[in-house]
């Protein structure tokens, strides 16, 4: 393997401890939170924060599902960085690197994806920056570490492409010879205060639990709902439905001022389950 295949890890040290045994004490301590069995599901959304703010939501939703070969992670592009002229940018080879090994790409996924979908490039270096991918590697490095994983960052917010996006998505995950899990990387409402969030974010996840992606990336912006992945969340939502979904749960809400005690001005995170 090249070493320019190898994406460094870019956020260690910052929005998780770059020490593996405290980072691995840490997820321990998160998944130890959640009593329910894993459960095979299509899809799940699980927020991207710095780990003492989010990790436990997070918890929540990847100790709940059983983890296939292949995780699908679609992502916010927050850098700005990249060349994908479709602006779906995939790690296409490779691996991820973490403080608890190396997560491989699932590379005949991601060229099979390129292949069909005109979005879908290739595209390194909207990835070297960007932790909303990266955040989500320590549970399944924990949980599922044979696991590979094709991640995709998105620089779009429209219904059209997360469309064309999703049903790329559908159709090549209803031919793949293995299970495959869609990972849509999404924080909540943005700075607004703990209340004001969280009627917001109400309206946000109403759309999801009906299985509506339209109508979510509608809601977002009539309501102002500042839902970092709200595209992502869309294509991974209609996806699932493509796939046979009939049901979404949230199944953790939380914000930041859970753990500031400051209720002013939060970032909220919401985990959520598509079966």
């Amino acid at each position: 393997m090249d070493k320019t295949d190898i994406r460094a890890a870019a956020v260690a040290g910052y929005f998780y401890p770059a020490d593996p045994d405290k980072l691995a004490s840490m997820i321990a301590s998160f998944l130890s939170g959640v009593e329910e069995e894993p459960q095979p599901v299509r899809a799940v959304i699980a927020p991207h924060a710095g780990l003492v703010y989010s990790g436990q939501c997070a918890a929540h939703v990847f100790a709940r599902v059983s983890i296939p070969p292949v995780v699908v992670i679609l992502a916010p592009n927050h850098t700005g960085m990249g060349s994908a002229p479709g602006g779906a940018s995939v790690w296409a080879q490779g691996a991820f690197e973490t403080p608890l090994g190396r997560v491989a790409v699932a590379e005949e996924f991601a060229r099979e994806l390129e292949a069909r979908c005109p979005l879908v490039a290739h595209d390194p270096q909207a990835h070297r920056d960007e932790h909303a991918v990266e955040i989500e590697l320590p549970f399944l490095a924990t949980l599922a570490p044979e696991s590979a994983i094709v991640p995709i960052v998105i620089s779009f917010d429209d219904w059209q492409r997360a469309k064309t996006l999703a049903d790329a998505l559908a159709g090549l995950i209803a031919e793949w010879p293995e299970d495959v899990l869609l990972v849509a990387s999404s924080d909540m409402t943005h700075f607004e205060p703990a209340d004001r969030a969280a009627q917001k974010d109400r309206i946000a996840l109403a759309a999801v639990e009906r299985l509506d992606a339209e109508e979510l990336l509608n809601a977002c912006r009539r309501e102002q709902i500042t839902m970092c992945g709200r595209a992502p969340a869309a294509a991974v939502v209609e996806a699932a439905r493509q796939l046979g979904a009939t049901r979404a749960e949230v199944v953790d809400y939380r914000h930041s001022g859970w753990v500031t005690g400051d209720n002013s001005s939060v970032v909220a995170y919401a985990g959520v389950t598509i079966a």
